[in-house]
């Protein structure tokens, strides 16, 4: 039976550690949240998360009242599986394959991350690339229920995975019996940044859905709800509030309104408030109360 409940949720801030990311969406009235599962700007090929650890995060969790299914872990930033390069391919690789064995140990619905950049040119020979290190990582994590899930991207230089067919490649391309263990998602100030005009229609929101699960033979896995500083087709992702960037706020209605919306984790990746809090502290941000009391709003189900 598919879930039609609207899971709104964010990235929230993990200082004091996972598990107070979790208290601090629990306390905002999150369904869904997104974490990383170690400091993002490394490759952390050689760090694993501890059972402790994985027992806290989990009863926080459901202190919050979250399912570990509604979790999105985000991979690190640096991890580029499109390189040519093939020493610091296999690098990113390995620390793919890695962050796939983290986030399955802590039991959390899937693993986002950027594909990276084919910065040879060779866009067909980078996504390549990108399949092979997600083959080699549900290789190498063959248990548990944690999809590898590809993020598409703003376009900037020779990023691959902007649009539909590249992220269908990508995916097109795994083995039969691991692509059920793989997926997508789509970021709304991504599209947006790389020249899908999301704030022109409804039409226009549906078509772009309509095009990625043509392309894909799916929907997407979670949507990273983000407004954008950055001009149609200018392909800069600057994250904005929602309804402070160029898309604007009626455009989130029109996308959480689509049944394609319901059922998945649906964060924000917004500006906060605070930016450094305690880490005993478990008080939600300010702007990410805000926001996803606006989004319910727009998505007819404030109150809900």
């Amino acid at each position: 039976m598919t879930d039609t409940s609207l899971l709104l949720g964010a990235h929230c801030i993990d200082t004091g550690g996972i598990p107070m990311a979790a208290r601090r969406a629990g306390r905002a009235g999150m369904q869904a949240l997104q974490i990383f599962s170690a400091i993002p700007k490394y490759y952390n090929e050689k760090v694993s998360v501890k059972p402790d650890r994985i027992a806290r995060f989990r009863e926080a969790l459901e202190g919050a009242g979250i399912a570990p299914a509604h979790v999105i872990v985000h991979a690190g930033y640096v991890l580029n599986c499109a390189t040519p390069d093939a020493e610091k391919w296999e690098r990113a690789a390995t620390a793919l394959a890695r962050e796939l064995e983290r986030s399955t140990a802590l039991g959390v619905g899937g693993v986002c991350f950027h594909p990276g950049a084919a910065t040879d040119g060779d866009r067909d020979a980078a996504i390549a690339r990108v399949s092979e290190a997600m083959r080699r990582a549900l290789l190498a994590v063959p248990e548990g229920g944690t999809r590898l899930l590809i993020e598409n991207t703003a376009g900037a230089g020779t990023t691959v995975g902007r649009t539909p067919d590249e992220v269908g490649a990508m995916l097109a391309a795994l083995p039969a019996d691991l692509r059920a263990r793989a997926g997508y998602g789509l970021d709304t100030c991504h599209l947006y940044a790389s020249g899908y005009d999301l704030a022109a229609s409804r039409d226009e929101v549906t078509r772009v859905l309509d095009a990625f699960e043509q392309a894909t033979g799916e929907p997407p896995s979670f949507l990273h709800l983000n407004d954008s500083e950055g001009a149609l087709g200018s392909n800069k992702d600057r994250h904005a509030r929602i309804g402070q960037g160029k898309i604007g706020a009626e455009a989130f209605g029109w996308l959480l309104q689509d049944a394609r919306a319901r059922g998945i984790p649906c964060l924000l990746e917004t500006p906060q408030a605070v930016s450094e809090v305690a880490e005993d502290d478990d008080t939600p941000d300010a702007w990410d109360v805000e926001d996803i009391a606006r989004l319910r709003e727009l998505a007819g189900v404030a109150g809900a």
